[in-house]
């Protein structure tokens, strides 16, 4: 069979298999090339918020009924907490059936004190109140929200102008147009930042096994597999199930967004594929709108593999102590995870910082902040669990509301095209982003 190194997919592969090798053989080499991975990263960041803003305005002022963008809205939220309560639940219990932080040593925990308190700092200074969440979420101003590019600011102000627009019906009509002009603009802009995603894909993997090496992978080997198990479980499971009731099958979606996958596996952010994303659900069938509403706000309320990881790390670490929690202190790790799980970002770290955040807010701090330097070594590892658990939970979700909301088109679903025509269609879909 005949390999197309044209095809993105192939060369994102590629530059993993190379990154690895780097790391392994040339690890001094690998972790300099991180700079590849974060340099994607920033560009893909820059993107985001004013893709995010267009999608969701011009979605909201094409839907014009109130009534329904509240719908649709409200299902969403209800969804992504329905979701991701069963996401902590599952964590929770593989955690007690499987055991893996029984028998650990904890002896060099004090040796890398310095690292999480590093984490720590960072999670104390950010605001995790009820309260404070709320506030965060409202801008200071519209021009810092899009310059800054977090989500729940810039999601807010979009959906706020996007209902105003709405409610002016025909007399926006012209700033619609110009928008959806925008918004090709940066998509185009995101076509050509696509062909430096296997150089990040390649840098980022070879800066991970030259940072922490292989034999990191064993030294916690039974905490990873149980991470890698649980998020295995609940996409083909949980999310499998909640395809089949919706009559999709959640292995084609994959098939179909493989290459958003790759991507993230290789920079180990949810974020770097975002874009691309919103671009193949609606080649995938769903609607614009429910594209453009439902996926900026899963990234960040639907975060399935973040929530799965908190709840499982949380118990590892007490664990590894020795403490056992009571039913309570469990019913209350699952309300705090509630809260601070919402809103983390989709970028490298941001996990092990919303850790911290966790295990600060649990009252009496009955598990000791510094065992999150147990996990150090291969944080990293399990981040690219979470994050393709992110990705593909938000895309179930985004088909699942377009289904309940009749805003899926199978007509005009490349997936849906007879079997000997989709291969070629699914390829031709790429080169509008590869080319």
């Amino acid at each position: 069979m005949r390999i197309n190194f044209k095809n993105l997919t192939v060369q994102v592969l590629f530059a993993i298999v190379i990154g690895i090798l780097i790391g392994q053989f040339f690890p001094a080499f690998g972790v300099e090339l991180k700079v590849l991975g974060d340099i994607f990263v920033k560009l893909i960041k820059m993107v985001i918020a004013p893709i995010v803003f267009f999608t969701i305005v011009i979605g909201f002022a094409n839907m014009g009924d109130m009534k329904k963008i509240g719908r649709i809205g409200g299902k969403a939220l209800l969804y992504f907490e329905i979701i991701t309560t069963f996401a902590m639940a599952i964590g929770i219990a593989v955690m007690y059936i499987v055991h893996p932080g029984t028998g650990m040593d904890i002896s060099k925990v004090g040796a890398k004190a310095a690292d999480v308190a590093k984490y720590a700092k960072q999670a104390a200074e950010t605001p995790h109140g009820f309260m404070d969440f709320l506030l965060s979420i409202i801008p200071d101003s519209v021009v810092g929200a899009l310059a800054k590019g977090e989500m729940l600011p810039v999601l807010f102000f979009s959906v706020l102008f996007g209902l105003a627009m709405a409610g002016l019906g025909e007399k926006a009509k012209p700033v619609t147009v110009f928008f959806e002009k925008m918004n090709d603009i940066f998509f185009r802009l995101v076509a050509l930042i696509m062909r430096f995603s296997p150089f990040a894909a390649g840098g980022a993997m070879a800066y991970t096994i030259g940072k922490f090496g292989i034999s990191s992978l064993f030294s916690l080997g039974k905490m990873m597999g149980s991470v890698y198990l649980t998020m295995f479980l609940f996409v083909v499971i949980v999310l499998g199930l909640v395809a089949r009731l919706h009559r999709f099958s959640i292995f084609n979606l994959l098939k179909f967004i493989k290459e958003e996958i790759l991507l993230v596996l290789g920079t180990s952010s949810s974020e770097s594929a975002l874009p691309r994303l919103m671009e193949r659900l609606e080649k995938y069938g769903c609607s614009k709108s429910v594209v453009g509403l439902v996926v900026p706000t899963g990234y960040s309320f639907n975060l399935d593999g973040t929530s799965i990881y908190l709840s499982m790390a949380a118990l590892f670490i007490a664990q590894a102590y020795g403490i056992e929690l009571t039913l309570l202190q469990i019913v209350t790790l699952l309300g705090v995870l509630m809260l601070t799980s919402k809103g983390a970002a989709g970028v490298t770290g941001s996990g092990f910082i919303t850790l911290a955040a966790t295990l600060a807010a649990i009252p009496g701090n009955v598990i000791p902040i510094e065992g999150m330097a147990l996990l150090l070594g291969v944080d990293r590892f399990m981040s690219e669990a979470r994050a393709i658990t992110n990705l593909i939970g938000n895309s179930v979700a985004t088909v699942v509301i377009a289904k309940s909301e009749n805003q899926f088109d199978p007509s005009r679903s490349i997936a849906a095209e007879p079997a000997g025509t989709e291969s070629a269609a699914i390829v031709d879909g790429m080169k509008v982003v590869t080319n």
